[in-house]
């Protein structure tokens, strides 16, 4: 299992996670499968943008981790 978080923008966030959960896109194949931890919804494709660049960050990878942590301590019932 890799430690690897995938960030993306997408018009279609089923059809994008099940592309890349099925291995259809090579550079993501060998990660898969993903969970979805976080998404939003953006009014504008410049605002999506900026919002991905954000994430792909230091900061903002720092942010999706504590979410993916809050979420697996919550799985285990603490």
């Amino acid at each position: 299992m890799y430690n690897f978080i995938y960030v993306g923008m997408t018009e279609n966030l089923d059809e994008r996670l099940e592309r890349h959960n099925k291995g259809y896109v090579r550079s993501t194949k060998r990660f898969a499968p993903f969970k979805l931890i976080y998404s939003e919804i953006c009014e504008s494709g410049q605002q999506a943008r900026d919002r991905e660049k954000y994430i792909k960050s230091t900061s903002g990878k720092r942010f999706l981790k504590s979410l993916d942590e809050e979420q697996s301590l919550k799985e285990i019932g603490r």
